[in-house]
């Protein structure tokens, strides 16, 4: 691969976002001329988008930024209903059509933060599949459409192949998921002149299925590019905790618990994820990345500020940052709340949240399966978050400034956690 030209893919590639690309040489020069009309897709499966979609909304951000190109923002309004088996070992719940508008009506203001609406050439517009896929034809689109696919090549997918594998039941409905995307693609080059498709790596083969059947049409030559799947220095899966999802909108998730997500990134990822998630000059990171020992703590709270900022705005990020220092910095919630240490190892290997809060740890629960109770009824917390999963587990990500895990039952009951 030589060097971009373009300084979009210059600064995709500085920052680490590019996992693959079917023609970098073909994006690089529709990106010089400024044609590079880009769509990323956004099913509607709940109201808020979660931290690991931040990845390709800052690949349009900075699509948008550079002048490369037009970003487009789908909405996925008809593909929705049908449900992307990719990732999933089971199907997902179904929507009505009246849930997935109040859900995309919902994700809206995310986009807003990162990417400019409006009319003109480079401006980003949010469009609906369900625009053209509520009108199809069923046997026209199997007629016109459908004979351009092989299904011994779309078993081969991992979004199916894994399912498969792993003996799990993967329905008719969604098996068709990735030829309404490729569907999508060629749509909108018709309608918008969009010549390429961004996503994640295990979109790759649904994007590149777009690709083909493009070709096939007669339409020009389309492009796609993919963002790695994110995991953490330990290996976790990049913006899972043990209370849930990481989401993107305030009454989901506060920006003080925004904050401190952030602000509790494991040393290792602290350049990484200030490359992939602030706006910060590269020159800066490096200074911010190279810190040592107690210093990248500092590191860590300007990525938690600055991450916080793009999403929740710069007022909210730094009131965030002050109670962070006031809670815990000024040592307010060490000195006032009973502590258990716990080895370091059992962090590490993740500890689960049923044996956390039981009699063998925290001793708040008299047995796991009142803490599952608990957990039906919301009565437990983790750093102050409600905890959802009984299996989630504990790690070293979810320890805070204090280098504490802070689990409560109720609102009058605390212990921290502290690995030794």
């Amino acid at each position: 691969m030589s060097a971009p030209k373009s300084e979009f893919l210059r600064v995709l590639t500085e920052r680490g976002y590019i996992h693959q690309t079917s023609d970098f040489e073909g994006v690089d020069a529709a990106a010089l001329e400024g044609r590079l009309t880009t769509y990323v897709g956004y099913d509607c499966t709940g109201p808020s988008l979660h931290v690991g979609h931040l990845l390709s909304i800052m690949m349009l951000h900075w699509l948008q930024k550079t002048g490369a190109g037009k970003p487009i923002t789908l909405m996925g309004g008809g593909t929705t209903r049908v449900g992307d088996p990719s990732g999933k070992d089971e199907s997902r719940k179904l929507l009505t059509p009246e849930q997935i508008e109040q859900n995309k009506e919902s994700l809206r203001g995310v986009f807003s933060r990162l990417i400019h609406f409006g009319d003109s050439r480079h401006d980003a517009i949010m469009v609906d599949n369900a625009e053209w896929l509520t009108k199809l034809n069923y046997i026209d689109f199997l007629r016109d459409i459908g004979r351009h696919f092989s299904v011994n090549r779309m078993l081969s997918f991992d979004s199916v192949k894994l399912r498969l594998d792993r003996e799990h039941e993967l329905s008719f409905l969604e098996f068709n998921y990735m030829i309404l995307q490729a569907y999508d693609f060629v749509e909108l080059h018709k309608r918008y002149g969009c010549v390429l498709q961004m996503g994640g790596s295990d979109q790759w083969g649904n994007i590149v299925n777009g690709i083909d059947l493009g070709r096939r049409l007669g339409t020009a030559q389309l492009f796609a590019i993919t963002c790695p799947l994110l995991t953490t220095a330990s290996g976790a899966k990049m913006g899972k905790t043990a209370s849930g999802a990481v989401w993107l909108n305030a009454d989901m998730l506060s920006a003080y618990d925004y904050w401190q997500f952030w602000r509790n990134t494991e040393d290792a990822d602290v350049g990484r994820f200030l490359k992939l998630f602030t706006t910060l000059p590269l020159t800066e990171i490096a200074k911010l990345a190279s810190l040592q020992g107690a210093e990248i703590n500092e590191a860590k709270k300007v990525l938690a500020t600055e991450a916080t900022a793009l999403i929740h705005g710069r007022e909210a990020a730094e009131r965030a940052a002050e109670t962070a220092l006031k809670t815990f910095e000024q040592g307010a919630l060490a000195e006032s709340l009973p502590t258990i240490e716990i080895p370091s190892s059992a962090l590490k290997d993740g500890l689960g949240v049923l044996a956390a809060f039981g009699p063998n740890y925290a001793k708040l629960v008299p047995s796991t399966s009142e803490a599952r109770r608990q957990i039906k009824s919301g009565g437990l917390k983790v750093n102050d978050q409600t905890v959802t999963d009984e299996n989630g587990t504990l790690g070293l990500s979810d320890m805070t400034v204090e280098g504490v895990i802070k689990l409560s039952f109720g609102k009058k009951k605390h212990v921290l956690l502290r690995a030794v």
